[in-house]
């Protein structure tokens, strides 16, 4: 049974304040600019986390439109998921979208305590609860591509705030997928249908899901399924922002 702590290893004290020594000596020569507004000074400026929309209850816990009362919209209660429900901490949009590109494809994994720590604050706001933190994994030729997994350092974030535990092994992505961006709903239902598989001992277990954006929730539905197969007593998910439904337009026959 693995141990509910991250795979990855932790690095010496004093590799660490050599690493940050020398992150030091990097932002004296070459200064970092915001990831919103390019402004030099800060990865992230108070001005362009200023404009971020937070997304506060009450909400549908499956599309994320905001809700009178119950914790369903109407155009999701016949809706069959694996999923439990869906919190997300912002809007995706205006600063915070170019933040999450420059995180996610920019080597920008700097950005992770700051991005990580709005998740944090929004774990309370929407009430979650759990035994364990399993962040989406990213395919092995993926991950050797970028260097790491987005996810899973936003997940550590998380899981450091609140006081519960990480695991990255439980979940694998077995196989390569296209990336979701550039499909519509059902195409990237196809895309990610048997990509993943549980690895680990979750029976009776409440996880929460960690990814970075919530488009149709279609990736983190086929993660919930392998682990409500596996025997999780519920499969919830965090994202750190969630593209907005117009409330003009039809309800969305699934996340």
């Amino acid at each position: 049974m693995p141990q509910e702590t991250p795979v990855t290893s932790r690095p010496s004290r004093w590799l660490t304040r050599l690493s940050a020594a020398g992150q030091t000596l990097l932002d004296l020569i070459y200064p970092p600019r915001c990831a919103g507004c390019g402004r030099v000074g800060d990865l992230f400026c108070a001005g362009c986390q200023a404009q971020v929309e937070p997304i506060t209850p009450p909400v549908c816990r499956r599309c994320g439109r905001s809700l009178g009362a119950g914790d369903l919209c109407p155009a999701c209660r016949g809706i069959p998921s694996p999923l439990d429900g869906i919190a997300s901490a912002a809007i995706f949009g205006g600063p915070l979208r170019e933040a999450i590109h420059r995180f996610k494809y920019g080597n920008g994994y700097r950005l992770a305590p700051v991005l990580g720590g709005r998740m944090a604050e929004a774990w309370p706001r929407h009430g979650l609860a759990a035994d364990l933190i399993v962040p989406v994994p990213l395919h092995a030729g993926r991950l050797a591509e970028r260097g790491y997994n987005q996810s899973a350092l936003l997940a550590r974030e998380v899981g450091r705030a609140v006081g519960i535990p990480v695991n990255e092994a439980i979940l694998v992505r077995h196989k390569a997928t296209q990336q979701q961006a550039m499909l519509n709903r059902v195409e990237r239902q196809e895309n990610v249908k048997d990509a993943f598989a549980c690895r680990g001992q979750v029976t009776g277990k409440r996880i929460v899901l960690v990814d970075d954006v919530c488009t149709t929730g279609s990736t983190l539905e086929a993660c919930a399924a392998v682990l409500k197969a596996g025997g999780a007593a519920s499969a919830w998910a965090l994202t750190l922002a969630r593209t907005r439904w117009d409330p003009h337009a039809p309800a969305p026959d699934a996340v």
